[in-house]
């Protein structure tokens, strides 16, 4: 039947003169068409990247290919098995990030993600880089360590909108938990003691209630009709609990070296870390917090060269902050913070690496007014002989020429080295032009910019237009902890672009990989020495073009990893 079918068309498109694709015009047609296609792909950033590939990685690239083919025909269709989040929705590739997420940690791409060297994560936020259960555990295991809470949490409106934070107490006043009607707003209660009086399922209730006040949930991030400053309502208020909870020295001595490892764990060999130096810090066993955050600096310089030295620490190249000052301060607030910053510079060179302003950029006061601050700024560190960069968050908003967007003009003015986010970006071509030419780095974070909701899914973020339009980019993940990837890594963050987008592959993922080493800022320079060494890139003399010949050696080791584990279909191995 088949046959004749076929056979009878053939006929068909005879007689109605219909050309077939054999046709040699046809065929004509269709190279000039595979042509232009190609001449196109010329124009990306990762274009220079993918011609360099070695035999081994181009064929690890081929097997990624194939089996990211391979599982959107069968993991990502209704068929697969239906897990409790997506019974009643659509299951396809590149779906919602919180649908995603539990099949997507079930798929071969996951594990090969998982194993990628990455690289340097350039865009993160200390206080959301926490593993919300280990640093309750600990909590509960350090002596002193309380609750309080603006009022009485007894009502389940309360307990969903009620500010409380993480507080250290050589002494309790009462035994009455927040639980309880007669609770004196913010008194002191011991951890565990509201741990296991909490209401809704005791300790384990008590670190589910947590985790829903210091993470968007999946409903949260699935409620795109109530828009972006709803959103963010929610995740600005988890940043003063997440920083209540880790910054009391005996918990975050042990925060920043596991969030070493856990990098490393992933691949990651670098970070820069953005802190708004905002909640305050509190020495061991004192009764007061610390003055100033020189402590703080202290206390994490040592952990990281402890972790470096150390035998799990092999391979970790160190980490350095990018000093933030929150958007919405005035102008004295503003220079206060500066102030800081610069004196903690002189006091700690190595630490401090970069300047930035941080929180909802809609909401916050747009760079061109904060301009006379970032001058004085710019002047005070001449003064003081030190040198602190810009990485500015610029251009985080669905705004078009709105003085939001119109952040990037400033950013790139600024001479930032790289820009946050830059979510925006892909509408201005003049900008687009000057960031290559200037050579900055655009730091992506697109699970961030879903469950914020700047864009419904990956399918729909900007990214590969900027690097079709042959933008240097890496990928970042933002704020792990809030935002629902569960652990410090960046392997959600990969793993979306991989699936999400048929242009990338692993080619595209590894040079994004490499970017993140070749714009890291592992030492400071002046904005000349650094575009030369960002253009040297792996011919330079100095710690990056080292640093990139290492990432590539892991490169190599991880390419062929895939050919050996995936190169042969099991499917294909004759039987014994």
């Amino acid at each position: 039947m088949g046959s004749n079918a076929a056979a009878n068309d053939d006929d068909w498109e005879k007689a109605e003169g219909v050309p077939s694709l054999s046709d040699p015009f046809i065929q004509k047609y269709l190279q000039g068409r595979d042509s232009l296609v190609e001449q196109e792909k010329k124009q990306r950033s990762d274009h220079l990247f993918r011609q360099n590939l070695s035999p081994m990685a181009q064929e690890a690239c081929a097997i990624v290919s194939q089996i990211r083919f391979e599982e959107q025909q069968t993991l990502w269709t209704k068929e697969y098995e239906d897990s409790l989040l997506t019974k009643h929705v659509d299951v396809f590739p590149g779906m919602m990030f919180s649908l995603a997420k539990e099949r997507m940690e079930k798929s071969k791409l996951w594990q090969i993600v998982r194993k990628m060297p990455k690289g340097a994560l350039l865009h993160c936020h200390l206080e959301a880089m926490v593993d919300l259960d280990w640093a309750l555990e600990e909590a509960f295991k350090t002596e002193g360590v309380c609750i309080r809470a603006d009022g009485p949490l007894t009502t389940e409106d309360a307990q969903r909108k009620t500010r409380f934070s993480f507080t250290y107490s050589s002494s309790t006043k009462s035994d009455l938990s927040t639980w309880n009607e007669q609770y004196t707003p913010n008194d002191p209660v011991p951890i565990v003691t509201a741990a296991d009086s909490f209401p809704s399922g005791g300790r384990k209730g008590f670190v589910e209630w947590i985790r829903s006040r210091v993470t968007i949930t999946p409903s949260e991030h699935l409620s795109h009709h109530e828009g972006p400053n709803e959103v963010w309502r929610k995740f600005m208020s988890c940043f003063p609990i997440l920083g209540s909870l880790i910054y009391y020295e005996p918990i975050y001595r042990k925060f920043i070296r596991r969030m070493c490892k856990q990098l490393l764990n992933d691949g990651v060999y670098y970070v820069d870390m953005r802190s708004a130096f905002y909640t305050p810090y509190r020495s061991t066993g004192q009764s007061d917090w610390d003055e100033d955050f020189f402590n703080l600096l202290e206390h994490t310089e040592d952990e990281i060269e402890d972790f470096k030295a150390s035998e799990e620490g092999k391979g970790f190249w160190g980490a350095r902050f990018i000093w933030t000052t929150i958007r919405q301060f005035d102008k004295k607030q503003v220079i206060a913070s500066m102030k800081q910053c610069i004196s903690l510079k002189l006091d700690f060179p190595t630490l401090i690496g970069g300047y930035d302003l941080v929180g909802q950029e809609d909401l916050g006061r747009p760079l061109a007014d904060l301009a006379p601050e970032l001058f004085w700024f710019r002047k005070s560190c001449a003064e003081n002989g030190v040198e602190i960069p810009f990485f500015f968050h610029a251009g985080e908003t669905l705004g078009d020429g709105d003085t939001v967007d119109e952040n990037l003009f400033d950013a790139i003015l600024l001479g930032t080295r790289r820009i946050g986010h830059g979510f925006s970006l892909y509408k201005h071509p003049l900008l687009i032009d000057m960031v290559k030419e200037k050579k900055i780095l655009v730091e992506s974070c697109p699970v961030s910019n879903e469950v914020l909701r700047l864009c419904g899914s990956v399918m729909a973020h900007p990214l590969p237009a900027l690097l079709a339009r042959g933008v240097p980019c890496s990928l970042c993940n933002d704020d792990p902890t809030i935002l629902g990837q569960g652990v410090e890594g960046m392997s959600h963050d990969f793993w979306q672009a991989l699936q999400g987008w048929e242009n990338l592959g692993l080619e595209g993922l590894g040079s994004l990989a490499e970017n993140s080493v070749r714009w890291a800022s592992f030492e400071d320079a002046s904005q000349k020495v650094w575009v030369q060494d960002v253009k040297d890139g792996l011919l330079g003399k100095g710690v990056r073009a080292q640093k990139l010949k290492e990432w590539t050696m892991r490169w190599e080791k991880f390419c062929a990893w895939i050919v050996e584990e995936f190169g042969v279909d099991e499917n294909l191995e004759p039987e014994e």
